[in-house]
């Protein structure tokens, strides 16, 4: 028998052929890591920007909303006739500003930096005055080590450490009056009692169920009565019982109390509680992530507490700045720093002509601080960023504008004609940055 033998070859790939298909496959797996990576960058610059659009967004409308309140008091968004005393031709309403009965007016604010008898400011007064304009409002424009026209000393130093106040960040405070609040007098709950002479001696209060609590009004505190047409700021004597007696000690000598005209919808106040001190400044926070990044801070008294407190309204925050749009005697309307407006430019604006007040004195002319309640618009501006870096960013997307830098088309974080660098905050170069401003129109303009 005859067997033959087949020949078998074993087949199989060579080593160039595996070769060529390891680089192929390293190919394609580049491929999708740079695909990846890309799409990945992508989605963080995407979602970065969304967020700073939406908190720069909310922290416009937060300032706004305190801003359009500024100077703001009960019931009296109008001054009655409009009055022409100086024959300029410009008619303005007659003064809103609550009569001041009591003598520690200012222990009863926060956020005071217009001490009387310090600077240019007049010295204590020994009898009744009706609110200054320099305790209504104040802005501060603050650079790399110092603010002015003052530094807000109640808040912290400039720097670049966490807890510091943000280089370069202005601050402003506002007050108005939280209306809200407050006990209604007249009719069942609530009744003013006069003297022989038909001045206010004492208010009885009885809380309706809306309105807060006795204990809330503590003692020390001072009182405010206000209606529609006036408000009459005064001490009184601890409450008892509900009786509000008003302070032979606390108040100016031969203080005299307008009672409330009737319909006038009387309304009394605790004033330590009830007249909001609005502070807006940024601070240097940790992100949590090791980060700094800039936080708008909020500085006011929780509803019913006499002591200010400071609240974080949103992250990514590294410039704020004011301008304020004053009207002058004449009737013109600049936009100043806050500098400017505390010294009136130096002396070169005249402030607005005061009518005569309700008691038929008038304000002396260009009193110091006289424009701080002249003004009748502020542009906020605030430069916001993504809070975390991405390097991976161009320095082409780095670029931005923030036009209180005079610049009007975007450039480089570090660029030298910035007023203030991101660098010299202490934040990274390697972010989004967006500017969001606002012009917001003051509900209470009364000069």
């Amino acid at each position: 028998m005859t067997y033959r033998r087949v020949a078998h070859r074993s087949s199989g790939i060579t080593l160039i052929e595996l070769m060529v298909a390891m680089v192929l496959g390293l190919l394609v797996t580049a491929g999708i890591v740079t695909v990846f990576v890309s799409t990945s960058n992508h989605n963080q610059v995407q979602t970065q920007l969304a967020n700073l659009q939406e908190e720069g967004r909310f922290a416009i409308a937060r300032i706004s909303a305190d801003l359009r309140m500024a100077n703001g008091f009960y019931c009296s968004n109008s001054g009655g006739v409009a009055d022409n005393s100086d024959s300029t031709g410009i008619y303005m309403d007659g003064l809103r500003a609550p009569k001041v009965y009591a003598k520690g007016l200012v222990d009863a604010l926060s956020d005071v930096t217009t001490l009387w008898g310090s600077a240019s400011y007049p010295g204590a007064p020994a009898s009744p005055y009706y609110l200054p304009a320099f305790l209504s409002m104040r802005g501060y424009e603050c650079g790399k080590t110092t603010c002015a026209p003052g530094a807000p000393t109640r808040l912290p130093a400039a720097g670049t450490g966490f807890g510091a106040r943000v280089i370069g960040a202005s601050v402003l405070t506002v007050r108005y009056l939280d209306s809200s609040r407050g006990w209604a007098i007249g009719g069942v709950n609530s009744t003013a009692s006069v003297d022989a002479r038909g001045k206010l001696h004492s208010i009885t209060v009885r809380p309706a169920a809306s309105e807060p609590l006795l204990s809330e009004f503590k003692a020390g505190h001072v009182a405010m009565l206000a209606d529609c047409s006036n408000a009459q700021i005064f001490a009184v004597d601890t409450p008892s019982s509900g009786l509000f007696a008003v302070s032979a000690t606390g108040n100016f000598p031969d203080t005299a109390l307008s009672r409330p005209k009737p319909q006038s919808s009387p309304r009394l106040f605790d004033l330590n509680t009830d007249l909001l001190n609005v502070t807006y400044y940024l601070q240097m926070i940790d992100n949590g992530n090791g980060q700094k990044t800039g936080a708008l801070i909020r500085r006011a008294q929780p509803p019913g507490e006499d002591s200010v407190r400071s609240e974080e309204v949103v992250r990514g925050v590294e410039r704020l700045d004011f301008m304020y749009a004053v009207e002058d005697r004449s009737g013109n309307t600049r936009f100043l720093h806050a500098p400017e407006v505390d010294t009136r430019a130096g002396g070169s604006i005249d402030c607005p002509t005061s009518v005569p007040n309700p008691d038929g004195t008038k304000a002396s002319m260009n009193s110091c601080g006289c424009l701080w309640r002249a003004i009748k618009s502020i542009e906020v501006h605030i430069l916001m960023d993504g809070q975390t870096p991405l390097y991976a960013l161009s320095s082409h997307e780095m670029n931005y504008v923030y036009v209180t830098d005079g610049n009007t088309v975007p450039t480089a974080p570090d660029d030298a004609r910035r007023a203030f660098r991101p660098s010299e905050q202490g934040f990274a170069n390697s972010m989004l940055r967006r500017e969001f401003s606002a012009l917001i129109s003051l509900r209470n303009y009364n000069p």
